[in-house]
């Protein structure tokens, strides 16, 4: 049986956490880095990670995230999630990460190709102005899924 090296990385986000999103961003980041053609499939509430008003309001889920180690009722206590995204967002900076913006500007640079979902775009009747400059444009499923049509190419759903 012979193998195929990966040739292209195809990633959807589906929910806009700073855990998710970044998860996405630095494995995208990553395949470029190793030569390997990435692109990000923005649906659903991962599309807040490409609106303007919200991509730098992103937040740790702390409800119902069992990463938490805390009870749930917990995680829903009033400040919990705001204490969670700013000591997520201190660790961060210790590590040299780029705020959710600029990391978007360098994915984009490198030649991570950026979509946002049609159906979710309708649904949460946004615009195109809504959206980042960066975007490569707002594609169908379909239009996603056939740009897997490359052997070699896997797709991660996040």
């Amino acid at each position: 049986m012979s193998q195929s090296k990966v040739k292209k990385m195809l990633f959807i986000l589906s929910k806009a956490t700073i855990e998710n999103v970044y998860a996405a961003f630095i494995m995208a980041n990553g395949a470029r880095m190793e030569g390997i053609d990435a692109e990000v499939f923005f649906t659903f509430f991962g599309l807040e990670a490409i609106q303007t008003k919200k991509l730098k309001k992103l937040r740790v889920a702390t409800v119902g995230n069992p990463a938490m180690h805390m009870p749930t009722m917990v995680g829903g206590l009033p400040g919990m999630e705001a204490f969670a995204t700013m000591m997520m967002k201190k660790e961060m900076d210790k590590l040299d990460m780029p705020p959710v913006d600029e990391f978007l500007e360098i994915l984009s640079a490198s030649g991570v190709k950026l979509w946002a979902c049609k159906l979710a775009v309708d649904m949460f009747h946004l615009e195109e102005k809504d959206l980042i400059e960066d975007l490569d444009g707002i594609l169908t499923i379909g239009d996603f899924y056939s740009r897997a049509d490359v052997e070699g190419t896997q797709i991660i759903f996040i």
